[in-house]
């Protein structure tokens, strides 16, 4: 494996949450005695809140148990053996958390599917899970089903959490309930150790064909258990309530799906799409997202601002909170800071929080790393992100910064009883009882990131500082290799550059070229404004690739970019593209990753052009 050139971070004993839960003193044997367990102790805490319309209804312990247990001898009714794979490919909903754990309930083991994924991806899970069902959403879903299934021998079943023709619903399935004994279910629970496969989760496939990771009851069990342990400000507190909207897919999600249901924490269920109404009208105190969220959030907030005629107001708030949160976490902030901080939070910060619903002041994001610029922004606005670092293999979280341990631009320590250490080409390897165990029916690819120790390769390139925070540097596969042998990191070029209000995304290449370019797409509606600003008409954003004005306005987010690293490493040249990159368009993996190889195959024309105008 290499020499070790930063010290192993040595395990901590997991820190004592601030109250007493009941899993410390009689930990569930299994994901499905979760639910029943909370019922019994707290029957009536409200452990979700269900939107039907705009309105949220409350769901007790006792009920939601309730509903779990109807579902389960439901699906036992329908012929659901242990050890079954029944694929979820659904938006995220109050429903996919009552599937989920009424199939672990029933014994079998969800397989979780994103719901924008392609007829050909899902086919492609389905065949290789071998999954016997599938619970879909809508009739777009049980078409898309019916498109595949005549090449899936082993799918019997297909059911639609709606009424949708070709499929039977839930509801239907929860009639056959009444022919299934409690103590089918009870022998069922019983039946499942922390040792087994408790979900296949299959990675979003930046590369090649996605795989599946197997989680086991342990893995999630242990990692909700350390995230409500190490996460006080989130859990701690009657009214803790959390609007959770990422793909229920991502096993962030599912991570914190288990969370909530130990921890009976509140929980209501959106996308990304209704987000901002959802905020408004449950008012939660926390939340959960990827870097991309807030990216938006600032650029919708910047835009608004300018647009109204505040934008220098905006941008001097803006420099303040940054100043302010570096000095905060220095100790160091002196009386006039201060004071302008608290002019600015009356003016500009807390119109910025009313759009998170008003209470939220702590934020978990993870997927893709935050940035310190805008790290240091929500921090100095009061909506803290406690940025963490995991993988799909690591079960979610494998660092995390909390309020009590944070340091803003790196994605915190690692958790209690993991293990990091950096090897001698900056690769990150972790270890603990939280990493899976394997890839399904795939030994080989497991060797290759698995050792016999433990170690995993995480395929990231990291640092661990004198204070043990873990700092993402890139990815082991993306670094480009100029003609001349210089190696760079896109990641933290294109982190900076996707800051610039006009910029969606951005691909930093280079490779085997003779020096370091980006591709540029912009946001239409912020260049519709820039447009507006600057006296001219709307214009399409293909007819602006080459626009002098435009590109000595991105040439500014270049330069940016470039005072962040060595002249070695500094774009050189950099091109506007006509159209977005999208998940449609296979760019992009649901989970807002970027699909490298595939962007630069797309626009290879693009990339050439770039160097022949150099």
């Amino acid at each position: 494996m290499g020499a070790v050139t930063t010290p192993t971070t040595p395990s901590r004993p997991a820190a004592a949450p601030s109250s007493h839960r009941w899993w410390q003193a009689s930990p569930p044997a299994n994901l499905a005695a979760v639910a029943r367990e909370v019922a019994r102790r707290t029957p009536a805490k409200v452990v979700a809140r269900r939107r039907r319309g705009k309105e949220w209804h409350p769901v007790t312990a006792t009920q939601l148990a309730a509903e779990i247990a109807q579902l389960a001898k439901g699906f036992v009714a329908a012929g659901v053996q242990p050890g079954d794979r029944v694929a979820i490919m659904s938006r995220t909903r109050y429903e996919w958390m009552v599937v989920d754990v009424a199939l672990w309930t029933a014994g079998a083991i969800p397989v979780a599917v994103y719901d924008s994924s392609s007829a050909p991806q899902l086919e492609w899970i389905l065949e290789d899970s071998g999954a016997v069902g599938v619970v879909v959403e809508g009739r777009d879903g049980v078409a898309m089903v019916e498109q595949i299934a005549s090449r899936l021998p082993d799918l019997v079943h297909r059911w639609s959490i709606d009424d949708a023709d070709g499929a039977t619903s839930l509801d239907s399935l929860v009639t056959r309930a009444a022919t299934v004994e409690d103590a089918e279910l009870d022998r069922r629970r019983e039946a499942l150790t922390r040792d087994d496969v408790a979900t296949l989760i299959y990675t979003s496939g930046t590369t090649g064909r996605p795989k599946g990771c197997e989680l086991t009851h342990d893995n999630l069990l242990r990692e909700a258990e350390l995230a409500v342990g190490r996460l006080p400000e989130l859990f701690d507190g009657e009214d803790a309530c959390c609007l959770f909207f990422l793909p229920m897919a991502h096993v962030l999600g599912r991570l914190m799906e288990v969370a909530f249901l130990l921890d009976g924490t509140t929980v209501g269920h959106s996308d990304p799409g209704r987000v901002t109404l959802d905020l408004a009208t449950l008012r939660p105190t926390f939340t959960v997202a990827v870097p991309r969220i807030f990216e938006r959030i600032y650029d919708g907030a910047q835009r608004k601002a300018t647009k109204d005629g505040k934008g220098r107001i905006f941008d001097a708030a803006t420099a303040t909170a940054i100043r302010w949160s570096k000095a905060r976490e220095a100790g160091r902030v002196g009386p006039i800071l201060a004071a302008q901080h608290a002019v600015f939070d009356r003016l500009v910060y807390a119109k910025i929080r009313e759009l998170f619903g008003g209470r939220v002041r702590y934020v978990v994001s993870g997927g893709a790393p935050l940035g310190e610029r805008l790290g240091h922004y929500f921090h100095g606005i009061g909506v803290t992100v406690l940025e963490g670092y995991g993988l799909t293999e690591t079960t979610g979280a494998a660092t995390v910064n909390t309020a009590a341990e944070m340091r803003i631009g790196s994605v915190g320590r690692p958790l209690p009883t993991y293990d990091a250490r950096v090897d001698a080409k900056g690769e990150l390897l972790v270890r603990g009882r939280h990493v899976f165990r394997g890839y399904w029916h795939n030994p080989g690819a497991t060797a290759d990131v698995l050792d016999s120790d433990g170690w995993f390769r995480t395929g990231d390139l990291a640092r661990i500082d004198e204070d043990g925070y873990v700092h993402i540097t890139g990815r082991v596969k993306e670094i480009i290799v100029t003609d001349s042998g210089k190696n760079v990191s896109p990641a933290p070029l294109e982190d900076v550059i996707r800051s610039h209000r006009l910029v969606s995304q951005a691909v930093v290449v280079g490779d085997a070229r003779p020096a370091i370019g980006v591709l540029i797409t912009l946001d239409e509606e912020a260049v519709t404004e820039w447009l507006r600003d600057q006296g001219r008409p709307e214009a399409p954003v293909a007819e602006l690739v080459d626009d002098p004005a435009l590109r000595a306005e991105l040439q500014r987010a270049v330069d940016d970019a470039n005072a962040t690293v060595s002249h070695a490493e500094r774009i050189a040249r950099f091109g506007i593209l006509p159209v977005e990159l999208t998940e449609e368009g296979g760019h992009i993996t649901p989970t807002m990753k970027l699909r490298r190889g595939a962007v630069t195959s797309q626009f290879a024309d693009q990339i050439d052009a770039l160097y022949r105008r150099g």
